[in-house]
């Protein structure tokens, strides 16, 4: 069996700790077996970080940890002090052990999600099935899913009924029920039926790509506080070798009784000390545990600078159609003339019954029975108006008020309506009205209450639907502010207004899903898209992806954000404190070589410990 290089590292970490023990325990005579036997555990420890640093040093890297560990460790040798010499390397090969564990796990967590990439598609050629490449597969050939496989392609279903489980894309745990006519999403699990899809997108094209994509170039896009580490340990590094070797030279010469090897073991204090692993490791290391964590909940960052700038959210903006708002169409009210509202609502079910226009659709869904069309008959669609049929012998005229002008109809008055209001007349005497209206997503009022409670100073929303029908979704969900009846250019006007609200630092999020949002999710400091109904261009200009269609989980996600940036200043805080003190101390004199230890490794394994915490997201929330 091939070992991991986490493995082999842990084996040489025993080996040498076991020979370092021996050491301790056999406390030799002579300071030759001595030294052979702390040289020995010292090479099983530390001699693959010696000969990092010598090959550094040859490609014209000097000054880094694997330098400073060497310098230190090999000077503490010179000067014969073998167990802490050793004992540092060793401590500092239990660091990296703890780190290499905590970067596992971190992309073992990001790297789940790539597990949602199919393997093979089974495609419908001729008369037999194929199983080929997803990649191979072109927009419009017909595919089959088979129990347990998952969904190849973006598909639309023409045949068959199933379960889907979407919990790698969405993070929900709950199975989605599919039948003709549903969208598939590339990436799902097909759970117990034979699906019949049509491809609609290519894999390139296809969420399940789109996803990987996004998850795999996410850690190249910095955040300011990783770019300022990186900086920091350029110029960092050189600058404590220079005060070091200014330790063990400079007092020597001028201070009367200065020992030089005394002087010279405070120096290798102080560049044990000084190593910026802390750092270096634990701050994109909680980064890149935040963007897993986020992952897990179906909340997709595409870099780390996105989710540090979520911190600073002082404005959240929402388009309302398919973003607050499921977009599609349901009867909310039902207001009868001189007949029963059932009775109306039948009748009008009825007479829209030849129509698949989303309104007809709608009435259809409210009436909730099987239609009979043996009932309907004389059937005319006025593009426009609505339409005139005859149900059980009675002359049924559904349509807007534009309709009943024309039928020369008197009727209700209804401007203030907050949804598309069709108007009914029966055997020409108008009977009623009923309104209908996009339904508000379960979720909706929840993600403005978690916001208002994340400290969020303003929502706001924006649309392009009429004054009524915006305040009237406003009011419900309480939102702050509305602005209605925008095209996609007053959307972006509006945003600018926003802009001039929030502070200098604090940042304007907006969140939408549709192809007329994307030039407002570009303007947006962060753009944030609906990814599983959303359109390409919308999820392409986005910065964050919510997989879930789940407005609340905007929420969760600057509840992330928040974590991860109070993690990264605690490790900040934790290492920079703990060196200052200890390298005052060594510099004086006062603290030793194992105190040192504590300084760097010590220091490293609790900022490692502390930053993997955000792989655990259920605590966040």
């Amino acid at each position: 069996m091939k070992l991991t290089q986490n493995q082999k590292r842990l084996i040489r970490t025993l080996v040498g700790a076991a020979v370092y023990a021996f050491g301790i325990i056999y406390k030799a005579d002579s300071s030759i077996v001595s030294l052979i036997i702390y040289l020995t555990a010292f090479v099983i420890t530390g001699g693959g970080i010696v000969l990092k640093a010598i090959k550094n040093i040859a490609h014209g890297q000097v000054f880094d940890e694997n330098f400073l560990m060497s310098i230190a460790t090999i000077g503490a040798l010179a000067i014969g002090d073998y167990a802490e010499g050793v004992a540092v390397m060793l401590f500092y090969q239990v660091g990296e052990l703890f780190q290499s564990y905590a970067v596992d796990k971190s992309r073992k967590s990001i790297a789940s999600l790539m597990d949602i990439r199919p393997d093979y598609a089974n495609v419908l050629r001729g008369e037999t099935l194929e199983r080929v490449d997803p990649d191979e597969v072109q927009i419009g050939e017909i595919i089959a899913i088979k129990a347990g496989e998952k969904i190849p392609l973006d598909a639309v279903v023409i045949e068959g009924n199933s379960m889907v489980d979407t919990s790698a894309l969405t993070g929900e745990s709950v199975p989605r029920e599919v039948s003709k006519d549903d969208n598939l999403l590339s990436g799902c699990i097909n759970i117990n039926g034979l699906l019949t899809a049509r491809v609609t997108k290519e894999f390139g094209e296809s969420t399940v790509s789109k996803i990987l994509d996004l998850v795999e170039n996410a850690s190249s896009k910095k955040s300011n506080s990783e770019n300022f580490i990186t900086k920091f340990a350029r110029y960092y590094t050189p600058a404590v070798v220079i005060v070091a070797a200014l330790l063990a030279f400079v007092p020597p010469l001028v201070l009367k009784d200065a020992a030089f090897s005394d002087w010279l073991y405070r120096a290798l204090v102080f560049l044990v000390v000084s190593c910026p692993c802390a750092l270096v490791i634990s701050i994109p290391l909680s980064f890149f545990g935040g963007i897993g964590g986020a992952s897990k909940s179906g909340i997709l960052v595409k870099g780390s600078n996105y989710l540090e700038a979520l911190a600073e959210t002082e404005i959240v903006v929402f388009d309302k159609t398919g973003t607050l708002t499921k977009g599609v169409f349901k009867v909310q009210k039902v207001v009868s003339d001189g007949i029963p509202e059932k009775e109306l609502l039948e009748l009008t079910a009825y007479a829209e019954s030849y129509s698949n226009h989303p309104i007809s659709l709608s009435l259809k869904q409210a009436y909730g029975s099987k239609i009979d069309s043996s009932r309907v008959s004389d059937v005319e669609e006025i593009p426009g108006y609505g339409v005139i049929a005859s149900v059980d012998g009675r002359t049924v005229a559904a349509g807007n008020s534009k309709l009943m002008r024309k039928l020369e109809i008197p009727f209700a008055e209804t401007d203030g309506a907050a949804g598309t209001v069709v108007h009914i007349a029966i055997n020409n005497l108008y009977s009623g009205y009923i309104v209908i209206a996009d339904e508000l997503k379960e979720d909706a009022q929840k993600a403005i209450r978690d916001l208002k409670d994340a400290k969020i100073s303003q929502t706001v929303m924006l649309t392009g639907d009429t004054k009524a029908i915006g305040e009237r979704v406003a009011s419900q969900i309480s939102i702050d502010k509305v602005y209605t009846e925008l095209l996609p250019a007053d959307k972006v006007q509006k945003l600018e207004e926003l802009f001039s609200v929030k502070s200098p630092k604090g940042k304007l999020a907006f969140v939408g899903d549709g192809i007329n949002d994307a030039p407002v999710l570009a303007r947006a400091d962060i753009g944030i898209a609906m990814g599983g109904l959303g359109s390409d261009a919308a999820i392409e200009a986005a910065d964050i992806v919510i997989m879930t269609d789940e407005p609340s989980k905007i929420a969760d996600a600057i509840k992330i954000s928040k974590k991860t940036l109070q993690i990264v200043k605690q490790n900040i805080i934790l290492a920079l404190t703990v060196k200052a003190a200890v390298l005052i101390l060594g510099a004086a004199g006062i603290a030793s070589m194992w105190a040192a230890v504590f300084a760097d490794v010590g220091v490293a394994v609790l900022a490692i410990l502390n930053a993997i915490r955000m792989l655990n997201v259920k605590k966040l929330r």
